[in-house]
Formats: C-alpha cells, sequence, structure tokens
C-alpha cells in the first residue's frame, strides 16, 4: 500500500512505472488515511512527514503541479550518483524526491521548457541535464529503482519481488534500400557525374557491376542480418523510411515492386515498422499516407516506428503517432550521443505533460547508433566496441533492455563502413551472452 494525500495523473504514473514495470511488483495507491493506517501489510507513505513507522519518502511538489513549470534544479550526490529535488527531512529514505527526479527525467520535462534546438530541430544532448552532469551514460532511473527495492526489503525481508529479466533488441532502419539498385535512370546518371566530378572511378566500377553485371548491391546486406539473427537468436525490428523523395528522404519509390518484396522478405523474418519520413514530422497526414502505404505492401496493421533522424518534438511527435495508430515507438535517444536520454532502459508509456496524461503509446529507448560512434564520436572499431561493452554492462546491471540502432549500409563491410559488420557482430556477441 502506498498513501498520499493526493493521488495525482503524475503520481498514477510514475509510481506505476517504477513499481509495476521495472520492479513487477504490485502496489494500491491510496488518499485514504484511515485505510492506509489499518493495513498490515508492507506499505509505503510519500509526503511532507511520515504517517506512523511505515518507509516515508519525501516529496516535493512536482508531482502534485499541473502545467510546465521552470524548475529549480540544485543538484547534489548520493550513494556517489547525481541526484536533484532535494529534501531537508531526517525521516525521509533518500535526501532527495525520488520519483520526482525519475518523473522528470522519463517525461522529457526539460524538452518541454524553451530551449535552442539543433539545425534538425531537435533537442540537444548537450543542453541535457544528464548531459551536463555526468550521468547520461547511466540509466539512473533504473538504479533508483533498484535502491527503491533495496530500502523495502529492508524493512520487508519476507516480500518477494520477481526477479527481472535483460533484454536486448537490434533495429535495424533503412533509410536506403540499396545503394544502386532501384534508383532509376536520373538518380543513377547523377551518381555517375558525382563519382566522374570526384574522380571516384572506384565507385564508377562498383555502380556499372551492380547495374549490369549482377554484383550484389553493397547496402543489400539484409542476407547477413538474418545470419546473425539465427546464429545468436535474438530480436530484430526493421524500420523502412517510405517518404517521397526529398532532400532528408532519399530511399527508393515504395511503388518499386523490388523494394515491396524485400519488405515482405524482410517480414517473413523479423519484425517491420515504419520510419516516418523527416517530411511527415511536419504534416501527420504525411506519417498517416506512409503508415498506410506499409501495410498495403504486408496487408498487416503496422504499430512500430522510428523517426528518420531521430526527429522527437514533445509532445506533437509522439501525439501523431497516437493518432495514427501507432503502438510502440524506438526514437528515443540522441543523434549525437551515446546514452539513455531519458534516463532509463525499460520501455515506458508516454506522459503528455501539455494534457497531464499517461497514453498508451509504449516508448522504447536505444543506447547506441551506429552513426553516433562513427561521425559523431569518429571511434575505430576497437574504440567503438568498448562503448558499446560498457552500455551493454550498465544495462544488465538493473535488468533492462539494450536496443541498439544501425543501418543496411553500415553492415557493408566496404568504403567508411570498411570493418564495423565486425562491430555489429561483437555487439550483438556480447548482447546476447
Amino acid at each position: 500500500y502506498i498513501y498520499t494525500h493526493t493521488v495525482t495523473n503524475r503520481i498514477n504514473y510514475v509510481f506505476g512505472l517504477i513499481f509495476k514495470e521495472i520492479l513487477a511488483l504490485d502496489v494500491t495507491l491510496t488518499s485514504d488515511l484511515t485505510e492506509f493506517s489499518n493495513y498490515k501489510g508492507p506499505k509505503i507513505s510519500y509526503g511532507d512527514k511520515p504517517i506512523g513507522d511505515e518507509l516515508f519518502f519525501g516529496a516535493t511538489r512536482l508531482l502534485f503541479e499541473k502545467g510546465i513549470i521552470d524548475q529549480d534544479i540544485k543538484m547534489s550526490k548520493y550513494r556517489d550518483l547525481p541526484c536533484f529535488f532535494l529534501i531537508k527531512n531526517a525521516q525521509t529514505e533518500f535526501p532527495f524526491d525520488v520519483f520526482a527526479v525519475c518523473f522528470y527525467l522519463v517525461t522529457r520535462y526539460e524538452e518541454y521548457l524553451p530551449h535552442i534546438p539543433d539545425l534538425h530541430n531537435r533537442f540537444p544532448a548537450n543542453s541535457s541535464i544528464a548531459f551536463a552532469n555526468g550521468f547520461l551514460q547511466i540509466p539512473l532511473v533504473n538504479i533508483y529503482a533498484r535502491w527503491i527495492k533495496e530500502s523495502i526489503s529492508k524493512k520487508h525481508p519476507t516480500l518477494i519481488f520477481p526477479k527481472g529479466e535483460y533484454k536486448f533488441v537490434s533495429t535495424i532502419d533503412v533509410d536506403n534500400a540499396f545503394k544502386f539498385k532501384q534508383k532509376g535512370f536520373a538518380r543513377n546518371m547523377g551518381g555517375y557525374l558525382r563519382a566522374l566530378y570526384k574522380f571516384d572511378f572506384e565507385e564508377i566500377v562498383e555502380r556499372t557491376q551492380v547495374l549490369f553485371f549482377g554484383k550484389k548491391d553493397p547496402f543489400d546486406t539484409y542476407e547477413e542480418h538474418l545470419a546473425l539473427k539465427a546464429k545468436y537468436k535474438f530480436d530484430n525490428i526493421y524500420f523502412f523510411l517510405l517518404g517521397d523523395y526529398a532532400h532528408n528522404d532519399k530511399n527508393i519509390s515504395i511503388r518499386k515492386r523490388k523494394f515491396q518484396s524485400l519488405i515482405k522478405f524482410i517480414g517473413d523474418y523479423s519484425q517491420v515498422g515504419i520510419h516516418p519520413s523527416y517530411t511527415s514530422n511536419q504534416n501527420k497526414l504525411i506519417l498517416f499516407q506512409e503508415k498506410e502505404r506499409m501495410e498495403k505492401v504486408i496487408h498487416a496493421n503496422v504499430a512500430k516506428s522510428r523517426q528518420h533522424f531521430l526527429k522527437l518534438t514533445f509532445p506533437e511527435t509522439y501525439q501523431n503517432l497516437i493518432e495514427a495508430g501507432v503502438t510502440d515507438d524506438y526514437s528515443m535517444g540522441y543523434a549525437t550521443h551515446p546514452g539513455f536520454r531519458a534516463s532509463i532502459c525499460t520501455p515506458f508509456n508516454f506522459y503528455n505533460l501539455d494534457l497531464d496524461v499517461e497514453t498508451k503509446l509504449k516508448v522504447h529507448p536505444f543506447m547506441i547508433m551506429d552513426g553516433v560512434l562513427k561521425y559523431h564520436l569518429k571511434s575505430s572499431e576497437q574504440e567503438a566496441i568498448k562503448i558499446i561493452e560498457s552500455l551493454i554492462k550498465e544495462v544488465k546491471e538493473v535488468d533492462g533492455v539494450f536496443c541498439a540502432v544501425w543501418h543496411n549500409e553500415s553492415l557493408s563491410n566496404k568504403g567508411t563502413w570498411k570493418g564495423w559488420r565486425y562491430v555489429y557482430e561483437a555487439m550483438v556477441k556480447e548482447a546476447t551472452t
């Protein structure tokens, strides 16, 4: 039993996240003091002061407020980890409002506040409280949940917590199904001219061999993916870009039969979802159209998505996905930094702060993306593996879900991606053992 003087939507949400989703423990929230006092089993209070001798967690105002207010964040440390929403009450279990911190981080409260976006109108990683205070590579919410579990177990040693289970999910974004094939005469001629201008004769030869002499397209790495999936036995999800051709949306046309056949082929072995185009982020009707295109190809409902360019604006992007009928989104991560954007490695329901309501859209955070390692961190293959291994270790220690983002071209083992298929397999091996 958990007592608080007012059970708000925010309290229902964050206590459900910590206890039900992460700790897999059934809880009852109440504001009835008599009912709480008469309960003889394990119980917790959350507020200004304890009711009796129950486990007590001090509260700040955040979970009782309405609307979005610029919060006064003062950082401190507890058990060598960052914390905020500090409490000066000797009776509280922790010297900070652990539930308010979790709510603030998971709902991405700071992303609703005024900030300077990057060139793609995204919230920059280096503007986040996690980056500024050195905990972007730490699943802080999951660690806090473990601390709460330890406190409850100490107070109630007979209470049994279900055992947590670590999971690994590999996701592949298909921004360009093929490098040369199915591009049409105009795009291939443009490719020839660009390569000629750069004196890139190696590409000219390769394009010719692929288009006219049956050589395998370098971005056609799907059989290699599936072979690794069969070898290591893990979940794989493919997100296909189906938007119309534009400056930031350059996949081949969905009207191409070979592209449709590829999607159907992948769908026979793995889960598939949509990769909403860069353009769709400004127009939800385009999102609806792209989802319909995928459903016509696979003859089934499409429920999963990841934003192209990871364009994520709160709450509009997620609200549009909900209206489109998407139930699971995999965009929660940064395009420039590895780590935990929402400080959590457990899927969670999106909470719309504008409306102050929990939604049914499940958000699946990812921790690492190939492009972050290659282009932003400029990591060597061995450096990339070390970064990946450190993140996997963090996730395993809290029984979370390690989710990674790769692209079909990054497994081509050619050009700028030479050697990176080895990195991918090293990640899979580490994540599945």
